[in-house]
């Protein structure tokens, strides 16, 4: 048995949940792909998949071997690009991972640069508020703000960003400016779950206090829509109100209270030479970002 072909028969298998499926678009025949994945199941002792009348699922041991399977199956095909010379130049398809307003404002300017750069490459986004796996989601390179846990991936910090609250000057006019963070008792709260979703806010010098907020939102761009509105005081990064500072449209109050600024980074996998794709990237995204002064 070619246990390498069995392994792709078997990862193709789960994912099409047809062995049908799995013949026509592996140009083999159905009887070869049933053998070849029953000889595996043989082989790990296992049975890796559930056949019923509709439908094929990966049983409980079955979905652990196919993330293996994955696995081993994209370092094959990685170390097959390296001996045909594809670690010398950009290839294949790029995948990038951001928070949500961060890689719209700013990652998403680089990749188009980068694109152009690289006209053969191609390129995929995921700018979700929220930590993502980058193996199990097969992200090449992932932008992260904040301290990073303990990780075997390749971290370059390039630059920082801070935490303020802001206002519309028509709100702050009539209600008037907050001296201290404990002010922000008399204040309208608006917050944003993704950006902040503790009732307490902490500042500089251990100070912290409990928001009661007014309004709740589900992104960041809502919550500084609504205090542009002049609804009320929010609390978000620095970068996601820069074009509102610019126009005026929004002010930063308790500058003098912030928290020390968070560090942002573009991490990638670590333990094996980075493809081409991967370097390349990395060395225009770190010189852009780091001549950006709203991340010095």
């Amino acid at each position: 048995m070619d246990r390498w072909q069995a392994m792709r028969v078997f990862v193709k298998v789960a994912e099409t949940e047809s062995f049908a499926r799995t013949a026509r678009e592996l140009h083999l025949s159905a009887p070869a792909v049933t053998r070849l994945v029953a000889a595996l199941e043989e082989l790990v002792g296992a049975r890796l998949l559930v056949r019923t009348t509709r439908s094929v699922r990966p049983t409980e041991a079955g979905a652990r071997y196919l993330q293996d399977c994955r696995r081993i199956l994209a370092d094959i095909a990685e170390a097959e690009l390296a001996a045909a010379g594809h670690y010398a130049k950009p290839v294949g398809t790029l995948t990038i991972t951001a928070p949500l307003l961060f890689g719209q404002l700013h990652v998403l300017p680089l990749l188009l640069d980068y694109l152009e750069r690289y006209p053969q490459m191609r390129a995929r986004t995921f700018f979700v508020d929220r930590p993502v796996n980058i193996v199990e989601e097969g992200m090449d390179v992932a932008l992260r703000i904040g301290h990073l846990p303990d990780s075997g991936f390749t971290a370059i910090q390039i630059g920082r960003v801070r935490r303020v609250v802001c206002a519309a000057p028509d709100y702050l006019q009539a209600q008037g400016l907050p001296a201290t963070p404990a002010a922000l008792r008399e204040h309208r709260i608006l917050v944003s779950h993704s950006a902040w979703s503790s009732p307490e806010w902490r500042f500089a010098g251990g100070q912290r206090v409990s928001v009661d907020p007014l309004l709740h939102c589900n992104t960041n761009e809502a919550a500084i829509s609504a205090a542009r509105a002049g609804r009320g005081l929010t609390r978000v990064l620095h970068y996601q109100i820069a074009p509102a500072l610019a126009e005026g449209a929004l002010q930063i109050v308790l500058a003098e209270h912030e928290e020390a600024p968070l560090p942002i980074h573009l991490i990638y996998p670590e333990g094996r030479q980075a493809p081409a794709k991967v370097r390349t990237f990395i060395d225009l995204a770190v010189a852009a970002l780091r001549d950006n002064p709203l991340f010095a």
